[in-house]
């Protein structure tokens, strides 16, 4: 039997009045808010920092647009895997098209240092960058994202240098 909204919305509800889903929502988000602030005050001049979506549960994420990227009208998409609760990190297309024709060109390629995604919709690439994030070590796990984040940056700069 299919559930209705209904039923969605009052277990949801139920899991509101316990408090502990809002409280965690809520630091997650301001952890990634401060996250994109580090980055925008560590990088003022490498990267262009975009505007932070919560999006719906599932994925939460902000762009990074590299210089060394910019002309080839990509992006990296620093992600929050709610469902997953990881830290991800994307190379994406400023739109479907572009992310289509570098999809194309990593899928065809013999270049395996990350893995492209099952398909063009998302993502050109999608890796992991932190598994199991540690929230009691905020600072410890900051600098994991940021070093891993840079990694990635640098590694497909330079291929498509």
């Amino acid at each position: 039997m299919k559930e209705s909204l209904s039923q969605y919305i009052e277990s949801y509800t139920k899991q509101l009045e316990s408090g502990n889903v809002s409280k965690g929502y809520k630091g997650l988000m301001e952890y990634m808010m401060n996250l994109r602030t580090h980055f925008i005050n560590q990088y003022p001049t490498e990267f262009i920092i975009g505007t932070f979506y919560q999006g719906y549960m599932d994925l939460s994420y902000f762009p990074i647009t590299p210089k060394s990227l910019k002309n080839q009208k990509l992006k990296i998409g620093l992600v929050f895997n709610h469902e997953k609760i990881r830290f991800e990190v994307w190379l994406l297309g400023q739109n479907k098209q572009v992310q289509k024709k570098y999809w194309d060109l990593f899928n065809g390629s013999d270049w395996n240092k990350y893995v492209v995604s099952k398909n063009a919709q998302d993502s050109v690439i999608e890796h992991i960058l932190v598994e199991t994030p540690n929230f009691s070590q905020m600072d410890s796990l900051t600098e994991k994202i940021e070093t891993r984040t840079i990694k990635f940056i640098k590694d497909i700069s330079d291929v498509l240098a």
